[in-house]
C-alpha cells in the first residue's frame, strides 16, 4: 500500500536515498540541475543549498528540527529556491560550497548549508544550525537581499574570487628531483603527530586513514624502520580489536569518537571498508599475521551480507542510526547490548564472554548498554581461563553466530542503496588485493563480476563513465575520481589475471581523461569534465584524505601505464604532477600519503616483473605471497605485444624476468630465485 504524505516535493523523482529522505519535507526542495538554476534566475531568488549524505547523523537532526517543520519551511519556500545535494553523488558541488564555508568560517562539515545568488555564487554559509538560529539567519539574509542587493553582490564577488584562487596549482618548472633524505625528513615531522601507544593520530577522534597506514607500511619495510613498523602493526591491532570494528558482524565504522578506538560513529561506509580490506591484505603479505587474515575475511563477509547486490555491484553505506525497540532512532542502537540481553542469550558463557569483550565499566556506552572491544590476545586469555586456543576460537565463533542471528531480528540501520562508480572501484581493488594475498578464488570471482558490471552498466558508448547507478537508472557523468579509481582497479585486476583487456581498458579511460579533464597549463587534471558544467569554477583536487585525491591516484596510474606501454607522455605527466605538489607533499605528509607512494617509486629500483609461459598464472600466485611494493607485474601464457613482454615467451618453459626500465637480469624459472633478484629497500 502506498503511504499517504502531507507533503511531496521535487526530490520524489530522484534515486539518491538521501534526497528521497527529504522528498516529503514541507520544504519545496529541488535537486541540483540546470532547470533548478534557471528557475532561481527567473524568479530572482537566492539559492539555499543544503548538502549532506544518508549516513550523516547531524543531517538527520537538522532535518527533524528544521526541514520537517512547516513554519521553518514556509520561510525557506518564500525567500529561496531550496536545493538538496547528496555530497556522495555530487562531490563537485560539495567541493565548491565546502570551500566557501571554510573561507567564511574557518571550518566545515555536514550538513553543509550555503546561501548563494541565483547564479550560484555563495554569500553565506555554515554547517549545523539549531532551529531558532537557522530561521533568524534566513530572515536576515532574505531582508538584506531585498534591501541591499549590491552588498550581497559584493560579498559574492569577493568570496567567489577566493574560491577560484584557493587550491590553484602552478606548473613547477624546476627540475624534478626526489631524494630519500627529503622523504626521511618529512616522515620524521609526521611522527610527531603519531600515537605510538594506541595507533593512529594522537588524540580524538580517531580515523583509520588506510592510505596513510598503507604508505607507512611500505616506508617502514623499505627503510627497515622497525619503530614505524611497530606503529603500523599497533594501529592495525588496536583498530581490529577496538569498537570501531564490529566484533560480531565484521566491518569497520567510520571513526571512533574517543582516543582508544572504542566508541565509533556507527555509520559504515563502503569506501572505508574497501580500503581497509586492501590495507589488511597488504599487511598480511608483509607480516603473515593471522589476525589480519581474519579481519579481511570477516570484513568481506560483512560487505557481501550488507552492501552487495548479486548482480555484481555494491551499495554505499549503512546509517549510524537505527530504531530502538521503542521505535526511536538512536545512534548505534543496532550494535549495542544490555547485560540482561547477553545473560539471556549466552547463558553459562556470559561471564567468559564478558571478560573477553569487556562487558564492564570499560565497555559501557549509553543507557546501560555495552559496545564490545577486545583488550587481550587470544593466547593469553585462553591460558588465563584454562582453555586451549582451539576451545576459545570455537567459543568465539559460536558467540558471533548466536549474537549475529539475534541482532538480525532488530531494526536494521538504513541502507544507502545507490551505487557509486569510484566506491565500487575501491571495493573491486579490495577484492583483487585480498585475492592476491590469500589466493581465495571467490574473491577473484566477485572482482571480475564487479569489473564487468562497471564495463557493461557504467560505461557509455563513447567510452566515458557514469557516476551513479540505481534501479537501472544512471543520471550523472563521472568525475575524475571515478576514472582514476576504475583505472587503478583495472590495472590491479590485470596484475592478478594477466588479461590484457583490463590493461587496455585502463589505457582507454586514461586517454579519455587527457581529452576531457587535463589542464595543459598546470599539467594536472580537473575534477570535472570539460563537456558539461554548471559550477562557478573547476577545481583541481590534490589533497589525500580518507580517500586519496583524484590527481594522486591518476599520477600513480600514469606511472604504471607509462611502464606497461613504454609511453613517455604518461611517464612524463606523472613526474610533472608529483613535482608540482612536491613541496606540499613533503611539508604535509599526512595529507599526501598517496603522493608519497609515487615519490617512493622514484627512489631506488622500481622493478618490472615479467612472467611468460604456460604456467605464468601459477608463478604469479606464488610471487604474490611476498610483499614487494616497488614493482609491477606483467605476464602472459602466450605471445604478447606489450613492450615489457617482447621476445620473452617460450612455448616449452615459464620464465621470470626481473627488469628495471626494460633492462633485465638473468631470467629464472623459479619464484624463489626471482625473489632473490629483487631488493625491497630504497
Amino acid at each position: 500500500m502506498k503511504e499517504n504524505h502531507k507533503h511531496t516535493n521535487n526530490l520524489i523523482h530522484e534515486t539518491s536515498p538521501y534526497l528521497l529522505q527529504h522528498a516529503h519535507n514541507p520544504v519545496n526542495w529541488y535537486a541540483w540541475n540546470d532547470e533548478t538554476l534557471e528557475l532561481a534566475k527567473k524568479e530572482n531568488k537566492l539559492l539555499l543549498i543544503s548538502i549532506g549524505y544518508a549516513a550523516c547523523h547531524w543531517c538527520h537532526v537538522m532535518e527533524h528540527e528544521s526541514f520537517e517543520d512547516s513554519t521553518v519551511a514556509a520561510i525557506m519556500n518564500e525567500h529561496f529556491i531550496n536545493i538538496k545535494v547528496d555530497r556522495e553523488e555530487r562531490p563537485d558541488v560539495d567541493q565548491i560550497y565546502m570551500n566557501a564555508v571554510q573561507l567564511l568560517t574557518g571550518s566545515g562539515g555536514w550538513p553543509l548549508n550555503c546561501i548563494a545568488l541565483p547564479d550560484g555564487r555563495p554569500v553565506w554559509g555554515g554547517t549545523y544550525f539549531p532551529k531558532t538560529k537557522w530561521t533568524n539567519s534566513l530572515k536576515q539574509i532574505a531582508d538584506l537581499y531585498k534591501k541591499d542587493p549590491r552588498k550581497m553582490e559584493e560579498y559574492a564577488n569577493n568570496l567567489t574570487k577566493g574560491i577560484q584562487q584557493s587550491g590553484l596549482i602552478k606548473l613547477n618548472e624546476e627540475k624534478a628531483i626526489f631524494t630519500k633524505d627529503e622523504l626521511d625528513i618529512s616522515i620524521r615531522k609526521w611522527e610527531q603527530s603519531m600515537d605510538f601507544d594506541k595507533g593512529g593520530r594522537i588524540g580524538a577522534p580517531k580515523f583509520p586513514m588506510p592510505g596513510n597506514i598503507n604508505f607507512l607500511l611500505r616506508y617502514a619495510k623499505q627503510s627497515n624502520n622497525n619503530n614505524l613498523l611497530n606503529y603500523v602493526n599497533n594501529t592495525l591491532y588496536n583498530m581490529a580489536k577496538g569498537g570501531i570494528y564490529d566484533q560480531i558482524g565484521g566491518g569497520f565504522a567510520r571513526y571512533s569518537v574517543d582516543s582508544r578506538w572504542h566508541i565509533p560513529h556507527f555509520e559504515k561506509m563502503l569506501y572505508d571498508n574497501a580500503q581497509l580490506v586492501s590495507l589488511y591484505s597488504n599487511a598480511y603479505k608483509a607480516t603473515k599475521d593471522p589476525l589480519y587474515k581474519e579481519i579481511v575475511f570477516e570484513t568481506i563477509q560483512f560487505v557481501e551480507r550488507e552492501l552487495y547486490n548479486k548482480e555484481g555491484f555494491f551499495y554505499s553505506s549503512l546509517d549510524a542510526d537505527s530504531k530502538t525497540p521503542e521505535g526511536e532512532l538512536e545512534e548505534g542502537a543496532y550494535y549495542v547490548w544490555t547485560k540482561n540481553e547477553l545473560e539471556r542469550i549466552l547463558g553459562a558463557d556470559f561471564t567468559l564472554f564478558s571478560d573477553y569483550y569487556n562487558v564492564n565499566s570499560e565497555g559501557k556506552f549509553e543507557n546501560n548498554t555495552y559496545h564490545f572491544f577486545i583488550s587481550e590476545v587470544k593466547e593469553n586469555f585462553a591460558k588465563k581461563n584454562n582453555l586451549s586456543l582451539n576451545e576459545l576460537k570455537n567459543k568465539i565463533t559460536q558467540w558471533k553466530k548466536i549474537l549475529l542471528t539475534e541482532r538480525e531480528n532488530r531494526s536494521h540501520p538504513r541502507l544507502d542503496d545507490k551505487t557509486l562508480t569510484a566506491w565500487n572501484a575501491l571495493m573491486l581493488k579490495a577484492y583483487v588485493d585480498a585475492y592476491s594475498a590469500f589466493s581465495e578464488e571467490h574473491f577473484l570471482k566477485i572482482a571480475l563480476k564487479n569489473a564487468h558490471f562497471i564495463v557493461n552498466k557504467l560505461t557509455k558508448n563513447d567510452g566515458s563513465l557514469y557516476r551513479n547507478y540505481k534501479n537501472e537508472k544512471k543520471s550523472l557523468d563521472a568525475y575524475l575520481i571515478d576514472y582514476a579509481t576504475v583505472i587503478d582497479a583495472f590495472i590491479n585486476l590485470y596484475e592478478v589475471t594477466f588479461d590484457e583487456n583490463w590493461l587496455l581498458t585502463a589505457k582507454q579511460l586514461t586517454d579519455y581523461c587527457y581529452d576531457h579533464f587535463y589542464d595543459d597549463t598546470s599539467k594536472m587534471f580537473y575534477f570535472t569534465s570539460n563537456i558539461r558544467t554548471n559550477l562557478i569554477t573547476r577545481k583541481i583536487e590534490i589533497d589525500d584524505n580518507v580517500i586519496p585525491s583524484s590527481n594522486s591516484i591518476m599520477a600513480n596510474n600514469l606511472f604504471m601505464l607509462g611502464h606497461y606501454y613504454s609511453n613517455k607522455k604518461y611517464a612524463s605527466t606523472a613526474k610533472i604532477m608529483l613535482n608540482n605538489v612536491k613541496e606540499n607533499t613533503l611539508n604535509y605528509a599526512t595529507g599526501a600519503s598517496n603522493w608519497l607512494n609515487l615519490y617512493s617509486n622514484y627512489l631506488g629500483n622500481f622493478y618490472e616483473v615479467a612472467i611468460s609461459g604456460e604456467d605464468a598464472l601459477e608463478k604469479l600466485n606464488e610471487f604474490n605471497q611476498y610483499y614487494f611494493p616497488n614493482k609491477l607485474l606483467v605476464g602472459s601464457v602466450k605471445e604478447s605485444d606489450l613492450p615489457l613482454l617482447e621476445n620473452k615467451y617460450s612455448k616449452n618453459t615459464t620464465t621470470i624476468y626481473i627488469c628495471v626500465d626494460g633492462a633485465c637480469k638473468f631470467p629464472v624459472n623459479q619464484v624463489d630465485k626471482a625473489i632473490k633478484q629483487v631488493e625491497i629497500a630504497y
